[in-house]
C-alpha cells in the first residue's frame, strides 16, 4: 500500500509540473516491471520515456491548437524564452495567436530599439483547456503569455535579455511609499500573492527600463489590440502609475492572484 501511494504521489506531481510526466512516469514503471531493472537504469528509463513524450506532444499540440514558443534561440532570434526549463517542463504553449502577437511585439521592439530581445516567461501546457499551470490562476487555455520586463544597471545602460531572477519571476519592484497599495491591510489566507522577503536581497538591483518598458506596452495597447485581439495585460498599479499608462486594458490582476512587479501579463479574446 505504501509503495502504491507512493507511485501515486510521484504521478500526481509530475502530472502538476508537467503535465505529460505522469503518463511518462507510469510507461517506465510498467516497462521496469517487465525488465526488473535496477533503480539507476529505471531513472534512465524514465527520462527516455519523458523525452520522448515532450517530443511527441510538441508534434500533437497544434491538433489541440496550440503552438510551442521555442527554447533554442539564436543571435539573430528577438523572441527568446527565458530558460529551457520552461520547455523541459512544456510550459511554453500558446496559441497560434499569442505566439504571432509575441513575435510581432519582439520585432517592433527590435525596430524601435535595434538588437532588443524581449523575454518571454510561462505560458501554458500543450493540452487540455482548464488544467492549471501552478501557480499561476489563468494559464489554463493557451491565450495566456507572461513577457520579462526590461532592465537597465546602476549606471543607465540596458541590459539585453537579462533579468533580474534566474527564471524571471520573483525579482519584486517594490512600490514606494504614497504608491497605490490595493491589497494593503488583507490577509488572505488562500493566495498566490506571495512576497519572499527573504529572496529579495539576493537578486540584483537593476531597475526598470522605462523606454523599452513604455513602448512596450503602447504597441500592446493599440497594435495588440486591434492586429492581434489582446484582451488584457496585468501588472502591478504602483507601476501602472510609475510608467504613466492610461489605457483600461492594464488592469490589476487582484489580490488572490500573483504579483504583477515581476513580470507582464497578456491575454487575447
Amino acid at each position: 500500500m505504501l509503495r502504491f501511494t507512493l507511485h501515486a504521489l510521484i504521478v500526481l506531481i509530475l502530472t502538476l509540473l508537467t503535465q505529460i510526466g505522469g503518463i511518462a512516469y507510469l510507461l517506465a514503471l510498467a516497462v521496469s516491471r517487465i525488465w526488473r531493472i535496477r533503480f539507476p537504469t529505471k531513472l534512465a528509463l524514465f527520462l527516455l520515456c519523458y523525452a520522448g513524450a515532450t517530443f511527441a506532444a510538441s508534434l500533437a499540440a497544434p491538433m489541440f491548437g496550440r503552438v510551442p514558443l521555442s527554447c533554442l534561440s539564436g543571435a539573430a532570434d528577438h523572441l527568446v524564452v527565458r530558460s529551457p526549463i520552461y520547455c523541459a517542463l512544456n510550459r511554453n504553449y500558446v496559441t497560434p495567436e499569442v505566439r504571432d502577437l509575441a513575435m510581432a511585439l519582439a520585432a517592433h521592439m527590435d525596430q524601435e530599439f535595434p538588437g532588443t530581445v524581449t523575454v518571454a516567461l510561462d505560458a501554458n501546457f500543450p493540452f487540455m483547456n482548464g488544467f492549471p499551470l501552478l501557480p499561476h490562476l489563468s494559464h489554463a487555455d493557451g491565450r495566456k503569455l507572461d513577457f520579462a520586463y526590461y532592465y537597465k544597471d546602476a549606471e543607465g545602460h540596458f541590459l539585453n535579455g537579462v533579468t533580474r531572477s534566474p527564471i524571471g519571476y520573483f525579482a519584486f519592484e517594490e512600490p514606494a511609499p504614497g504608491d497605490e497599495l490595493p491589497c494593503a491591510g488583507r490577509n488572505d489566507w488562500l493566495t498566490t500573492r506571495w512576497d519572499f522577503d527573504a529572496l529579495q536581497p539576493l537578486f540584483p538591483a537593476y531597475g526598470l527600463e522605462e523606454q523599452r518598458m513604455s513602448a512596450m506596452i503602447a504597441w500592446l495597447t493599440t497594435e495588440g489590440v486591434t492586429r492581434f485581439h489582446l484582451e488584457k495585460i496585468f501588472i502591478e498599479p504602483h507601476l501602472k502609475n510609475a510608467l504613466g499608462i492610461t489605457d483600461t486594458h492594464v488592469r490589476f490582476q487582484g489580490c488572490r492572484a500573483a504579483r504583477h512587479d515581476d513580470h507582464i501579463h497578456i491575454q487575447v479574446e
